[in-house]
């Protein structure tokens, strides 16, 4: 059976700037609860509040990396939207990969961060295992925040458009 891939319900801008929006304070909360299994990150300082930031904000760019993996893939925008297993798979290998690729290279390349005693490590690869599921988890969970987001836009359209 071919599925007929119709146009995207949704212009690329606006998930580009929905996904931003929603990805940047989910992954604020994440590093600042993950804080203490890196050394130097002291709850009580603004410049680890600054440096959790930034830090969201470079996740922010790594969901927009899983989303343009999916739009390639799939051909549409809104790929997102209603997802199968298959969309599922593109979010949580991509976003894997890039875990475990920012991990490295921040660790082990460019001594970027490093660990406390409590990170658990990946075996291997001696990198952290908390940001590598981060990358795992949190995608899934804001593309599905961003998916809501836009049926419940359609929806008020549709209601708009038939009063």
């Amino acid at each position: 059976m071919t599925m007929k891939i119709g146009p995207s319900r949704v212009a690329p801008v606006w998930c580009f700037a929905a996904l931003f929006v929603v990805a940047v304070p989910v992954n604020y909360f994440w590093e600042i609860a993950q804080g203490f299994l890196f050394v130097g990150m002291d709850w009580g300082s603004v410049a680890t509040w600054v440096h959790c930031f930034i830090a969201s904000v470079g996740d922010g760019f790594l969901v927009w990396i899983i989303f343009a993996v999916g739009w390639l893939t799939f051909k549409r925008s809104d790929w997102f939207v209603d997802p199968r297993a298959l969309h599922y798979s593109v979010m949580l290998i991509v976003g894997l990969g890039l875990g475990v690729v920012v991990e490295w290279v921040a660790v082990g390349l460019i001594n970027r961060w490093t660990y406390t005693e409590q990170m658990p490590l990946i075996p291997g690869l001696v990198i952290g295992l908390v940001p590598v599921i981060q990358m795992v988890v949190l995608p899934p969970a804001i593309f599905f925040v961003v998916a809501a987001w836009i049926k419940h836009k359609e929806m008020n359209s549709n209601q708009a458009s038939r009063a």
